[in-house]
């Protein structure tokens, strides 16, 4: 028998490690669903202080309003959707929950933001030595990277995001001369995969070194939605393994993803429809809230 006070520790040091890696729950960490199950942190049970099942209709309805913002996000600068659908969905539920709802919304809308544009083979082609580098880093993180439990490294990736924001709105530039996108690409490639499995972000360095390459603010969108797809699938094959993927989240998944893609569609009508400069303000001022978000999340 735990005693009571060792139970609430438990419990309390538990939510902190699932909020600080937001969905990346790699294989190698299968003991710590254990003990989510054993404190009532699953799909569809209520935890303490949220006491709303993931199917019931306040949650359907939560679930459409936090997707329908995030997909607005994600169609304007083209990244987010994580970021505020389980900042909003982490209100009413616990962050496990959250991260197993987003699966589905984030791999489609990452889809559709990599196939609506032209050329995909040549896309593919000049990106294959970061996407191998993701699929590399995140083998290498489940397997042999400690677990973030107290935050610290989403801290400082929201301020190594904010920094770089700030450069950007600075207008400091950087560039990826070609000659160095294959070794380069692979190498950021693995960092992004890594640092995905520690934190459950996959925007660094991944996000600035695609728009070093000097995509046009289209293809550049683009570019993030392949690179986007490929950290998806890699983080959705953790988490089923793990067992976190259940059928009583399907329902807030489907209300989620049509949420996400009607707002997406809307944000992509509002990109298409302002200037490029415009387009640029939004999308550092959209990494800098990012990173904010990001940094004060691990301090909480």
């Amino acid at each position: 028998m735990i005693p009571k006070s060792d139970n609430q520790f438990s419990k309390k040091i538990t939510l902190q490690a699932i909020w600080a890696t937001g969905f990346a729950n790699p294989k190698a960490r299968v003991a710590v669903f254990h003990i989510v199950e054993v404190l009532g942190i699953k799909q569809g049970r209520p935890a303490k202080g949220k006491d709303a099942r993931v199917d019931s209709l306040l949650i359907l309805g939560a679930a459409a309003g936090a997707f329908l913002l995030a997909g607005f996000v994600k169609g304007v600068i083209g990244l987010g959707l994580p970021t505020v659908a389980i900042g909003l969905l982490g209100l009413l539920m616990t962050p496990a929950q959250a991260a197993a709802i987003l699966v589905v919304p984030s791999l489609v809308t990452n889809i559709w933001q990599f196939v609506i544009g032209d050329d995909l083979l040549a896309l593919v082609r000049r990106m294959w030595p970061m996407l191998i580098g993701v699929c590399v880093g995140t083998l290498i993180g489940a397997t042999l990277l400690p677990r973030d439990n107290s935050g610290q490294s989403t801290i400082w990736l929201g301020l190594a995001l904010a920094l770089y924001a700030g450069l950007g709105l600075l207008k400091i530039h950087f560039s990826v001369p070609p000659r160095a996108e294959i070794w380069l690409g692979l190498l950021m490639g693995m960092a992004t995969g890594a640092i995905t499995v520690v934190t459950g972000i996959f925007v660094l360095p991944g996000t600035p070194y695609v728009q070093a390459l000097q995509f046009e603010r289209d293809r550049m969108v683009q570019a993030l939605g392949l690179s986007f797809t490929v950290s998806t699938i890699t983080l959705a094959a953790a988490l089923t393994y793990a067992g976190e993927i259940h059928a009583t989240v399907a329902g807030p998944s489907l209300v989620a993803l049509g949420a996400a893609l009607i707002g997406m569609w809307l944000g992509q009508f509002v990109r298409g429809n302002v200037r490029n400069e415009t387009f640029r303000l939004c999308f550092f001022l959209g990494l800098l809230l990012l990173g904010a978000h990001l940094a004060l999340r691990g301090l909480i």
